[in-house]
């Protein structure tokens, strides 16, 4: 299946992800083990996030 770059979702590091919440790694690493921190998941043994989740997760804190 071939997917477009367009319709790609952006993907983010774990370190991408805790410099966009302004948070350090193992800050991060401690919400994803509490079960807080936005959906992720392991792609090619890395923590991976979509930058939307990250984004909404981050509107969330404002509703």
């Amino acid at each position: 299946m071939k997917v477009d770059q367009n319709e790609a979702p952006m993907l983010l590091t774990l370190d991408e992800a805790a410099q966009r919440l302004r948070k350090t790694p193992a800050a991060l690493r401690w919400l994803i083990h509490r079960g807080t921190a936005p959906k992720s998941a392991l792609i090619g043994g890395r923590r991976m996030f979509r930058a939307h989740d990250v984004d909404a997760y981050i509107a969330a804190a404002f509703a």
